[in-house]
């Protein structure tokens, strides 16, 4: 299945980099380009992409404002931040306004590729160092809502968590904590059905929408 891919970055030099990158790829089909905020959002309203890689540091809007007012108007487009900014603040922002991505521009092409392919099939992708943020507080009991969420996870559990907020699938995360993948899709089972939520995206967005991580 091919993702069509709408770039958004105010230097035209880099969406020239992104497009030879991306033009090699055979499930990617780069169907148009945007260099600022008001172009973002008149190109994904008639496009119409699967997926679009957003810079944050646009020069007329914020990406972060870009991000939300596209998912206001196109609910199931994937949006990957690609930027300069590793800051807690743009990282948290950009999640709550709907990013189902956060890559940083010194990342390797392969993370980039990875990060593109996991948001198209309709799951999060977080860069590795950015990631462990996303979970720092929510097993550290800082506050109260943690402490009681925490509780209710085992320590295994909370291993487990920590890895799949990382973005290491069930076999990834068996080799690392020494089980089974069977053991891992129970543990995985049990931390979403304590958490009533079912997918990472939904764990994401709980996580910010309660306060467990600062947004």
């Amino acid at each position: 299945m091919t993702t069509r891919l709408l770039l958004v970055d105010d230097h035209a030099v880099v969406r020239s980099g992104l497009r030879m990158l991306l033009e090699n790829e055979h499930d990617i089909e780069i169907i148009g380009e945007a260099g600022n905020a008001h172009e973002a959002i008149e190109a994904a309203t008639k496009l119409k992409p699967d997926l679009i890689l957003m810079d944050i540091g646009l020069p007329d809007h914020s990406g972060i404002e870009v991000t939300r007012e596209i998912k206001k108007l196109l609910p199931n487009v994937s949006i990957v931040a690609l930027t300069i900014h590793e800051d807690e603040e743009y990282f948290f922002k950009m999640l709550e306004a709907g990013a189902s991505g956060y890559v940083p521009k010194r990342a390797a092409p392969e993370e980039l590729l990875t990060a593109i392919r996991t948001a198209a099939s309709g799951q999060v992708y977080l860069y590795p160092t950015l990631a462990k943020l996303l979970v720092r507080d929510f097993i550290s009991g800082g506050r109260p809502t943690n402490e009681q969420i925490a509780s209710d996870l085992t320590k295994r559990e909370q291993e487990v968590l920590t890895h799949l907020a990382e973005g290491s699938n069930n076999e990834e995360i068996a080799t690392a904590l020494v089980i089974s993948p069977k053991t891992v899709a129970r543990h995985r089972e049990n931390i979403m059905r304590k958490l009533n939520l079912h997918s990472r995206s939904e764990l994401v967005r709980y996580a910010i929408r309660k306060g467990i991580i600062k947004a």
